[in-house]
């Protein structure tokens, strides 16, 4: 072997050698640009979060006692416990704390089924 023939097989095995860095490095390429583009839509996702959130924050209102009456539904079972304990001479304070309700409440339950709380 003389050395044009050596001179050709090293080159020749360089380039294929360097198809397969370009490969490579074109893959890295594709990923580094996955990943901005990612980043980027996760900023976007957080800016439109925010804009929400101050939305929710700007329409809240504090409800009145009263108004949490007329809203939020008491279960026929804890009206039945209340009646019950009522019944058997516990006092509106110590319904609160077993029903997990607030003194009005109760005595708003008992009101509305008819019952004189003492």
């Amino acid at each position: 072997m003389n050395v044009t023939e050596i001179l050709l097989i090293i080159g020749i095995i360089c380039i294929i050698v360097s198809f397969f860095f370009k490969n490579s490095r074109k893959q890295a390429d594709e990923l580094e640009d996955i990943s901005i583009s990612l980043h980027q839509e996760t900023n976007q996702l957080k800016k439109r979060l925010r804009a929400v959130e101050e939305e929710l924050l700007i329409d809240v209102n504090p409800i009145s006692p009263s108004k949490q009456l007329k809203t939020k539904p008491i279960h026929e079972i804890i009206v039945n416990q209340i009646l019950s304990l009522h019944a058997q001479g516990y006092s509106i304070t110590d319904i609160a704390k077993r029903s997990s309700l607030t003194n009005e409440e109760v005595m708003h339950v008992l009101q509305t089924r008819g019952v004189s709380s003492r």
